[in-house]
Order: C-alpha cells, then structure tokens, then sequence
C-alpha cells in the first residue's frame, strides 16, 4: 500500500473510532446554575460532542426519563439513550458509553463538593449509582480519595 493512501486510511480508521465512540450528549439544565456549565466543559474536554438545552422546569426533564427523586441533582444529561443525572465522573461516563450495560443510566445524587464541576476537593468521597430500567438503585462506582 502506498504510504499516502496508508495514512488516508489511518485517518479515517481513527475519525470513526472516535466518532462511535463519542456520542452527543444533551444537556438540561436550569437558567441559574454554574455548576452545570463546568460539568459540561469537562466533558466536552474529554471528547464528548454535546450542546445544552436550558428549560425552566427541571423536574418534567428527570421524570421523562426516568430518574428517580432521591436520586436527583441538578442537571440531566443524556447520550446513547442512557441518563447521567447530576456531577457524573468522566470514568463512570466513559464506561457506560463503552461497555453498554443494561440500565437506564448513572447518577450522582446530590451536588457532593469535589464532584465533577463542584470544586477541587481531593478528599472528595461520593456514590455514583446505577439506575435500572425499572428505577431500582444501586452503587455503580465509588469515588474514594
């Protein structure tokens, strides 16, 4: 093989890897909140195409996708036809994005200090907690100092 046509082929080959893996995220958020627009400028950082959608009535967002309340924060994302409620970790969206498991999506209840777009807070220590397709709860990742 040629080298140029080798190294077109390289470059497509790494476009559609980064493509399929990178799916756009949508995320709600309300008019008021800071936090949100730092969590989304990490995750656009890390590679994640995305675009905000600011709506007045949060509650309607996490209820038309089936986020339970004691699991809610301040933001709704979703990407691939999973929710990532609240100040989700990059490694835990990664994850789910990659391995594809059978569950609604990740949240991280609250706005724990040290969480994505909350501060720098080393000895942070929080759940992020899978949300089953039936609304059933449980510790997906811990993130520990």
């Amino acid at each position: 093989m040629k080298p140029r046509l080798m190294m077109g082929a390289l470059a497509f080959a790494l476009m559609a890897s980064v493509t399929a893996q990178a799916a756009e995220m949508v995320v709600y958020k309300d008019p008021y909140c800071g936090c949100c627009e730092e969590w989304a400028k990490a995750v656009k950082a890390a590679g994640v195409p995305l675009r905000m959608e600011i709506v007045d009535d949060m509650d309607a967002v996490k209820a038309k996708w089936g986020v339970p309340e004691e699991a809610w924060s301040c933001h709704t994302a979703v990407a691939d036809g999973y929710v990532f409620e609240g100040h989700v970790p990059l490694a835990a969206l990664k994850r789910v994005l990659k391995e594809r498991p059978d569950m609604a999506g990740v949240a991280v209840p609250g706005m724990p200090a040290g969480a994505l777009g909350m501060g720098d807070d080393p000895a942070a220590a929080y759940d992020v907690v899978a949300i089953g397709r039936d609304g059933g709860q449980s510790v997906y990742l811990e993130v520990r100092p």
